[in-house]
C-alpha cells in the first residue's frame, strides 16, 4: 500500500521538495492571484482567482505530476475595453526526468516529458503553471454578442456592414471586374 500525503500550501511558493519526496502520492493546493501574474509581469491579466490542485506520483526513478489549474481570470475585452472574466481549466500532465533536454524526446503517453537539472532538489511549478494558464487563453478576448459596452460598440461601427463594404470597394476597384460575366 502506497503513502498517500496531503499538503495544503497557503504561501505563493509553488516549490515541490523533491530530496524529501517519499513514494507514493503527495498532494499540493496552491491559490492562484493577481499577484502570481504580477510576479511574471503580465500586464494582460487584470486580476485571476485560479486554484491548482497537483498530485505528484513518486515510484523508483518515475516522477509523475498531475495539475488542474481550474478558476477564472480577468482580462481586457479587445472591443470594448471593459473587463472580461474568461475561465480557465487546464489539466497539466508531467513526466519529470532529469538530465538534458533531449528534443527528440517531448511526449511520454499523453504527459509532456519536463526536463531539471540532476543536482535538483526542488521543482519549481509556477512557470508550468503560468505558462499554462496563459496558453489556455484564446487569441481573440471579447464579450459575447451583445455583452459589450454599449456606449463603446456604438463608435465602432458594425464590422459585418463594414466587411460588405470593403468587398464591394475592391470588386469595384478590380480592372477584371468587366470580365466578370464574359463566359456566361
Amino acid at each position: 500500500m502506497q503513502a498517500q500525503i496531503y499538503v495544503r500550501v497557503f504561501m505563493n511558493d509553488f516549490i515541490i521538495p523533491l530530496d524529501s519526496l517519499s513514494a507514493g502520492n503527495t498532494k499540493y493546493s496552491w491559490q492562484v492571484g493577481k499577484a502570481f501574474f504580477d510576479s511574471f509581469e503580465n500586464s494582460e491579466i487584470l486580476d485571476a482567482d485560479l486554484s491548482a490542485e497537483v498530485s505528484v506520483e513518486k515510484s523508483g526513478k518515475y516522477l509523475g505530476i498531475d495539475c488542474l489549474v481550474k478558476g477564472q481570470v480577468t482580462v481586457l475585452c479587445d472591443r470594448c475595453l471593459e473587463e472580461l472574466q474568461l475561465p480557465v481549466e487546464e489539466n497539466i500532465l508531467l513526466s519529470v526526468k532529469y538530465g538534458e533536454d533531449d528534443a527528440a524526446d517531448q511526449m511520454e503517453g499523453e504527459r509532456e516529458i519536463y526536463w531539471i537539472p540532476r543536482d535538483s532538489a526542488e521543482l519549481d511549478m509556477s512557470q508550468v503553471i503560468y505558462d499554462y494558464v496563459c496558453l489556455s487563453l484564446p487569441m481573440q478576448r471579447h464579450h459575447a454578442d451583445g455583452e459589450c459596452n454599449p456606449e463603446t460598440v456604438k463608435y465602432l461601427g458594425n464590422p459585418e456592414v463594414e466587411e460588405l463594404k470593403n468587398d464591394e470597394k475592391m470588386e469595384a476597384d478590380n480592372p477584371f471586374a468587366a470580365l466578370k460575366g464574359l463566359f456566361d
